[in-house]
């Protein structure tokens, strides 16, 4: 994974180093954490969120429905995916 000061501006990690007195370290660290979160594909998501949500011991048609739902949420513009294209997108 790439340092956040090698992706993130370093005048985004200078203000918030004036503006929240946190350790420039652990700035470095949460900037890095966020556009890696950001930076997630419709289809790496849905094949985590699967697998998360299986380990909740839901079964697939919820699964599906929940997935769904979550895209829209997601910063990545997704178009919206029927249960079939995000059953196919798991099971290739």
């Amino acid at each position: 994974m790439q340092t956040a000061e090698a992706t993130a501006p370093g005048e985004l990690l200078e203000h918030l180093d004036r503006t929240t007195g946190l350790d420039r370290a652990l700035l470095t660290r949460v900037v890095d954490e966020i556009l890696s979160y950001f930076s997630e594909t419709a289809e790496a998501f849905i094949v985590r969120r699967h697998g998360e949500l299986q380990g909740e011991k839901l079964k697939n048609e919820e699964i599906f429905e929940r997935i769904g739902a979550e895209l829209g949420m997601r910063r990545f513009a997704a178009p919206a995916m029927t249960m079939r294209q995000i059953r196919r997108i798991i099971y290739g």
